[in-house]
């Protein structure tokens, strides 16, 4: 699908990071001119799935993550999160609720909660080789809402 626009952004897996793909993400989104609420929805799912790279990806170690936004056609709003760290070995059983590979700290929701935020969530990885974590939601244009 052509993009109508697109960022890419590439940093390290810091935690303070984190804040910086979410503010992004969202001045990125304000083209669509989002309610408060999608704006909110978008960030949500972007924090989970950077930390989910912070977290899992490179348990040990800081390595990278790339973020690549883009507006599609009618209001679509495409979001990868990319990491090129340990992958996934089960990717089915990882989305489940309440899975984690964390620790006691993390509650396993992080997959959940992007699916329940976004229209549509797709996940890839590669053991040794990564995850791409691809999000798709459609923002409506207020012109149409009224």
């Amino acid at each position: 699908m052509n993009a109508i626009n697109y960022i890419k952004l590439e940093f390290p897996s810091l935690s303070c990071n984190e804040a910086f793909a979410r503010t992004a993400a969202a001045a990125f989104a304000a083209h669509l001119d989002p309610t408060l609420e999608e704006l909110g929805d978008v960030k949500t799912a972007v924090s989970e799935a950077v930390t989910n790279c912070i977290v899992h990806a490179y348990p040990d170690a800081v390595g990278r993550i790339g973020l690549r936004l883009r507006i599609l056609h009618d209001g679509q709003l495409e979001i990868a999160v990319r990491d090129w760290g340990c992958g996934i070995e089960d990717v089915e059983q990882a989305m489940k609720p309440l899975y984690t590979t964390g620790g006691d700290e993390r509650g396993g929701m992080g997959f959940t909660i992007m699916e329940s935020f976004m229209d549509r969530l797709r996940v890839r990885s590669r053991p040794g080789k990564g995850t791409t974590v691809v999000m798709l939601r459609t923002i409506r244009s207020r012109r149409k809402r009224a």
